[in-house]
């Protein structure tokens, strides 16, 4: 549809170290290279993921060794991974180190770096013989998120942490939201994290100013977006601040001579250290940053730009698709789309496309009447589409979810819709956020869609389901790759027609309008930062091949412009998830069972769409 909460447009994931890799700026090369060496010879191909199989009764010790140095390792690396990132851990509800934020500092980049260069080299020495598949699949995993990162280090993404979509002046509003205050500590706690906020905008200016000496800056237009929210939020009066939310509801626990103090010492916090540093990012912005931004609006304008939009392609599609055959994916996924919706335009008494097109932005009864309307009708169908999951899974997810608007802050820059992970513990919901901003303008013909994308079947069970398993090591319970969370998140819009959904045509033209958006991303995406198109071809050609609503259309380029390769995720997942699909039914005829198709797409957390694929292709000669 990250500081912590970059996004992947929009399902919400704390700490994605692929938008803030390290720099790599005084770090000695060598040793790095000398890893990367090492890692290619010691680490295989990632292996085909076969079902369980029961473990001998007794193992050999090297192999108990090997496991146990395996874990052990799993374990350092998580534990690490937390006390690094203070404010991921805290969105996971671990409340250890409530009291700090994260260190935005380029040596914080590069020992961070260092660090994983450490567990590369001694993951990479571990015997994988006779360990589980699973085990087998983790080592790999994490070896491949290494090497990964030390790659993408070389293209500094730290020097541009801005933009219209993220950035750190939405990081702390963002965490609070998230954070539960049930305790004086907690209260505290917020309180030391606001007096440290000014430092992180001092680290992250720092940062920025390097990137200008480096002509690594986004787009100056997006950043002009970015100060107006800046300056928003900077210009409120603590008690009204997003950053003072804990104060409008005291639990019982926190006495009133308590809550006073706490009051007092927040909104001091906020009125005379965190908002004047707003206010000089803001001026920072206006004076210096913005008038440096670059012109065009892709990433091919920026130093060695086409080497990195192709490791963004990689990275979010986990493919090694060009851009250019990503782009004719895109073209033939765009016409297949078009026929079938004609077909409905056709039923429903229309010649064309583009003459029902025209009829769907003038009918009063597709548009919301209101924001409580629009949020209405998301819930409206997610609670028909629980009740028939047990038509589709084997496994459900035990999380709640509910259904929210999107803060006032971000919402004109915001998705139309996205999700927000549960904790682990149950303690805060999955939310599905709507974008309620000119809500009478937004199209309810794709809610029904959007509903199932964001929630259920899509990515509340899917990233819930992950986060619940056992058998795997914390850190694959909460990993992330675009493709394959997005990718299940669009393929799960089309399970509402497996189930009997979609019963209005106008909600089922607007299920292949949602297809037909993510194939036009797949276009726009590599036409903007590999053929050098303008923002307004990317707007004309989703006017020539869509009924998408203006806003979101505005929004949606200029996501596009400022996360390059993000959008081609979405539509490369859903393909590879239905080609599995229809392999496991070919191969199996009148033993393919949907629902256990599912589970083994489920039951490992989020992988690459390789890993997947073997993992099918092993499942599918069990079964036979």
């Amino acid at each position: 549809m990250g500081a912590i909460f970059y996004t992947d447009g929009r399902t919400i994931f704390p700490f994605d170290s692929t938008l803030r890799s390290a720099p790599l700026k005084r770090f000695p090369l060598p040793a790095l290279c000398v890893a990367a060496s090492l890692l290619l010879v010691l680490a295989p191909a990632l292996p085909a993921q076969a079902p369980a199989q029961p473990a001998p009764a007794t193992q050999p010790a090297s192999v108990e060794a090997s496991r146990k140095a395996l874990n052990d390792l799993f374990e350092e690396y998580w534990q690490a991974s937390l006390e690094h990132s203070p404010e991921f851990a805290s969105v996971l509800g671990d409340k250890r180190f409530n009291d700090r934020i994260d260190d935005y500092s380029v040596k914080a980049e590069n020992d961070w770096l260092a660090r994983e260069e450490s567990f590369m080299m001694r993951l990479a020495a571990i015997d994988e013989a006779g360990l589980s598949d699973q085990e087998k699949t983790s080592r790999e995993l994490l070896l491949r998120k290494f090497a990964d990162d030390e790659e993408g280090a070389q293209f500094k993404d730290w020097e541009m942490p801005l933009n219209q979509m993220s950035g750190i002046h939405t990081t702390y509003p963002q965490l609070v939201a998230r954070l539960s205050f049930t305790t004086v500590k907690d209260y505290d706690d917020w309180i030391a994290r606001l007096h440290a906020v000014p430092k992180a905008f001092e680290q992250v200016t720092t940062n920025m100013s390097i990137g200008m000496e480096d002509h690594r800056v986004p787009p100056r237009y997006l950043l002009e977006k970015a100060l107006e929210q800046v300056k928003a939020l900077a210009n409120q009066k603590p008690e009204d601040s997003p950053l003072a939310l804990p104060l409008k509801n005291f639990p019982a626990a926190v006495k009133p001579a308590e809550q006073e103090r706490i009051k007092a010492e927040m909104l001091d916090a906020i009125g005379k250290e965190v908002l004047p540093a707003y206010l000089r990012f803001a001026r920072f912005l206006e004076v210096s940053y913005i008038p440096a931004g670059r012109a065009e609006p892709g990433a091919s304008a920026l130093p060695d730009g086409a080497r990195y939009y192709a490791y963004r392609l990689r990275r979010t599609t986990t493919t090694d698709l060009t851009a250019a055959q990503i782009h004719q994916i895109g073209l033939d996924e765009v016409a297949r789309d078009e026929t079938a919706m004609l077909a409905i335009a056709q039923k429903l008494g229309f010649k064309d496309l583009a003459g029902f097109r025209a009829s769907l932005k003038t009918n009063p009864k597709l548009k919301a009447t209101s924001a409580a309307a629009l949020l209405d009708a998301y819930r409206g169908y997610l609670t028909p589409m629980q009740a028939r999951l047990p038509q589709l899974f084997g496994r459900l997810p035990k999380a709640p979810f509910e259904v929210v608007a999107v803060p006032a802050f971000m919402e004109k820059t915001s998705a139309p819709a996205y999700y927000e992970a549960a904790t682990p513990d149950g303690s805060r919901p999955g939310r599905l956020f709507i974008d309620t901003y000119n809500a009478t303008d937004r199209n309810l013909y794709a809610v029904e869609a959007i509903a199932y994308h964001e929630g259920l079947p899509g990515h509340h069970l899917q990233i819930s389901i992950a986060q619940e398993l056992d058998n795997l090591p914390t850190f694959r319970k909460h990993e992330h790759y675009t493709a394959y969370i997005e990718g299940w998140g669009l393929y799960s819009e089309r399970l509402g027609k497996d189930v009997g959904f979609y019963q209005d045509p106008y909600s089922d033209y607007g299920r292949l309008e949602a297809d037909i958006w993510r194939a036009i991303r797949l276009v726009v995406d590599t036409g903007v930062h590999n053929q050098h198109w303008t923002r307004q071809q990317m707007v004309d050609y989703f006017h020539d091949h869509s009924a998408i609503d203006e806003t979101s259309i505005q929004a949606e380029v200029d996501r596009y412009i400022a996360w390059p390769g993000q959008a081609s995720a979405y539509k490369i997942g859903q393909l590879k998830i239905l080609e599995l699909r229809d392999r496991a039914k070919k191969a199996l005829g009148d033993k393919f069972d949907l629902r256990a198709f599912h589970d083994q797409v489920l039951d490992s957390g989020a992988l690459p769409l390789d890993v997947l694929s073997n993992r099918i292709d092993a499942w599918i000669a069990s079964q036979k």
